[in-house]
């Protein structure tokens, strides 16, 4: 079977407090549904969120392709700085490990897209940390999406107690 024949989606949250990462991936193939959100994102930036290509270096792109899209509204100069720079440099790391790894196939890549929706919160305050949170979220996502995972019975399980890092669950 194809890599990617149907879009693949993932998530994952790392780290703790302002510095933590939040990453949802989608990849899919060129010339499918993946390449028109891309592009349609990369084609309507609106004010406060303006997706950009995630480089490793400036006129080197991560590969295959990544959309960098800003959960949040870019605040202050430290809030744009940390996402520009830290969060674009954990992102397109962590993909590009991601394809060292064999999640995503070297020879696919010119082939696939990926759309990496991040939030780096406003009070973030770490480079570092910003960083590499972002470096291993977006690992994980791609994990979770290429593994599918989590399954149906892991999430049934949690279903009667859902948690978050904002809400600590009901009752």
């Amino acid at each position: 079977m194809q890599f990617a024949a149907m879009s693949l989606i993932g998530e994952s949250f790392v780290g703790e407090g302002v510095n933590a990462a939040h990453v949802n991936v989608v990849i899919g193939r060129k010339g499918g549904p993946v390449e028109t959100a891309w592009t349609t994102a990369l084609a309507t930036p609106r004010m406060g969120h303006a997706p950009f290509v995630a480089v490793v270096r400036p006129g080197v792109p991560a590969l295959p392709f990544t959309l960098f899209v800003n959960k949040a509204t870019m605040g202050g100069d430290s809030h744009v700085d940390l996402t520009f720079g830290a969060a674009q440099a954990g992102i397109s790391g962590g993909v590009a490990a991601a394809v060292a790894d064999g999640l995503v196939p070297a020879n696919e890549v010119r082939n696939l897209l990926c759309i990496a929706a991040v939030y780096v919160n406003p009070a973030a305050d770490d480079e570092g940390e910003v960083f590499e949170n972002n470096r291993r979220a977006v690992g994980e996502a791609i994990r979770a999406a290429v593994e599918e995972t989590p399954t149906v019975e892991d999430v049934l399980a949690l279903a009667e107690a859902p948690s978050n890092p904002f809400f600590g669950g009901p009752g």
